[in-house]
């Protein structure tokens, strides 16, 4: 199985980390870059599509303005994403140009894949892009995000990435070899895993564990971005992108790095789109029998299974679904404010109709608008 998925990829998004690129003391690493874009022309070559999601920007603007240690202040870490993103496309363009491709650089925020429209603007771009034969190579707007618009790390963008273009594999390439049992720095005796059918508790348990090996969270965020888009129906491998020739030699059915299966039955793209790229501006906790009715049955939420309701939103907006426990189960978009919703939780539609007087829509959420997670 892990064969056939990977020989049969055809759109593949590839993530590379920042020290795979870059380096505090050395800045941009060429000859890395050279490595890479060799290894992704042999992979278009073979009838395959890739788009990159890069880090490194901030890695290489560090260098650049001479600073001695990672900039902390948001004004100078944009700073230095200012001045390395500019260097460091341009040894993309470098570098594929002397093999005959030609690269398009994106910049996104988390705004920008929360607006529908922009999202499936993004989508149509880079579309178009590989239609073009065109390498996208993709980084988040470092130079302008903040916290309230930050998709937060490379990981979880090149997770959007493959969700908005509907490829077949996520490769996530670092400096490890993939997930182990435990920790291998601590225990020798740890063994790679080189398939994973499913992220279960422990899986997310092992990932925390060596969640220090390097990268902004490091192995977790991997783990995440996998569940993420397994969710969608993308395979995930996470490889070791320090060793020449070895995402080929992978692809082509040899070992090396660990495989993240996919969800048999994928979610639909807007669904997706709810679950795992809004965030929730609220929470509403339900009483057991609309959990019930909205996991089990599919039916929509109604104002009379609300307990409670917390945070400020507006129509439309992403809401969190908490049982009884206060435990999240689903995620939808909401048919009226926080404001109408405290007066109406708990009641029956004719008892609102009573309060209110008539409503536009009688579901709090419809289900065609929530989600299950």
């Amino acid at each position: 199985m892990r064969d056939e998925l990977l020989k049969n990829a055809k759109r593949i998004v590839i993530k590379v980390g920042s020290s795979l690129v870059a380096s505090r003391e050395t800045g941009l690493r060429p000859e890395r870059i050279d490595r890479l874009a060799d290894e992704i022309a042999a992979l278009r070559s073979s009838g395959r599509e890739v788009l990159i999601v890069s880090s490194g920007a901030i890695v290489s603007g560090i260098k650049t303005l001479a600073l001695k240690e990672y900039p902390k202040s948001l004004p100078v870490k944009q700073a230095a994403a200012a001045v390395g993103q500019s260097r460091l496309m341009w040894a993309y363009e470098k570098s594929f140009e002397r093999l005959g491709a030609h690269v398009a650089q994106l910049l996104l925020t988390h705004h920008d894949l929360a607006d529908r429209r922009r999202f499936l603007n993004a989508r149509h771009t880079l579309t178009a892009l590989i239609g073009f034969g065109i390498i996208p190579i993709i980084n988040e707007n470092d130079t302008v995000a903040v916290d309230e618009i930050r998709v937060g790390d490379n990981d979880s963008l090149a997770a959007e990435v493959a969700h908005l273009v509907d490829a077949d594999l996520l490769i996530i390439l670092s400096d490890i070899d993939g997930l182990f049992t435990e920790d291998p720095r601590k225990n020798p005796a740890a063994t790679l895993i080189s398939l994973i059918p499913e992220i279960t508790e422990d899986i997310e348990r092992r990932a925390r564990a060596s969640s220090t090996f390097e990268g902004t969270g490091g192995m977790a965020t991997k783990v995440r971005a996998a569940k993420t888009v397994g969710e969608y129906g993308v395979v995930t491998l996470i490889l070791n992108g320090q060793e020449p020739g070895l995402i080929s030699n992978v692809l082509a059915g040899g070992p090396g790095g660990s495989l993240f299966l996919a969800k048999e039955k994928r979610m639909t793209s807007r669904k997706h789109w709810i679950a795992y790229t809004l965030r929730a501006r609220g929470t509403v906790r339900l009483d057991q029998g609309a959990v019930d009715a909205l996991a089990r049955r599919g039916k929509s939420l109604l104002a009379s299974g609300i307990l409670d309701v917390n945070g400020t939103f507006d129509v439309g907006d992403p809401v969190s679904c908490l049982d009884p426990d206060g435990k999240e189960f689903a995620k939808g978009l909401v048919n009226c404010s926080s404001e109408t919703l405290a007066q109406i939780k708990g009641l029956k539609t004719t008892d609102i109709q009573l309060r209110l007087g008539p409503q536009e829509y009688e579901e709090v959420i419809h289900r065609d608008n929530l989600v299950i997670l």
